[in-house]
């Protein structure tokens, strides 16, 4: 039993990241806390032929439960603003990993505040709950009660 515990604890130690798309072989990989985007795909097996690599912000940082898509030459997905990392649905958007026109098109969130949260997350890493926004000055409850179903960490 005594080899368990340091077992577990480095288990514990490491995010989990769901890596889809344009990848050799997507599905979940274990990175240490402080990696990369480029981390997790490595994990996977790097970018597979026709990924569109301008799609992906290789150097953000990633988030426990976090899924990295990699869209492939070509994709729906790849038909988004390629570039920006615009989401190629309507689903929600990452605190950790949006850019700041990605956090500026959310309902009461304009430039400054979009600013703001980039700012932060480059300074404290990547956010670990919604309610961590309430550490920027000018978000409080109600303006993260009304993000709430529309961003994730």
């Amino acid at each position: 039993m005594p080899k368990a515990a340091p077992h577990a604890a480095a288990a514990s130690s490491l995010l989990v990241v769901d890596v889809a798309g344009a990848v050799r072989h997507p599905g979940l990989v274990r990175v240490p806390h402080g990696a990369r985007v480029a981390d997790a795909i490595g994990r996977a097996g790097g970018l597979a032929t026709g990924a569109l690599r301008d799609a992906v912000n290789l150097a953000a940082p990633v988030a426990d439960g976090q899924q990295v898509l990699v869209p492939a030459r070509g994709s729906p997905a790849a038909a988004g603003d390629v570039g920006t990392g615009a989401p190629a649905s309507s689903g929600p958007v990452s605190l950790s990993t949006a850019s700041a026109e990605q956090l500026d098109a959310l309902p009461g969130v304009g430039p400054v505040t979009a600013q703001k949260i980039v700012a932060y997350r480059q300074q404290h890493g990547p956010f670990s709950s919604v309610e961590g926004l309430d550490a920027i000055s000018g978000i409080g409850p109600s303006r993260i009660a009304d993000l709430k179903g529309l961003v994730v960490p």
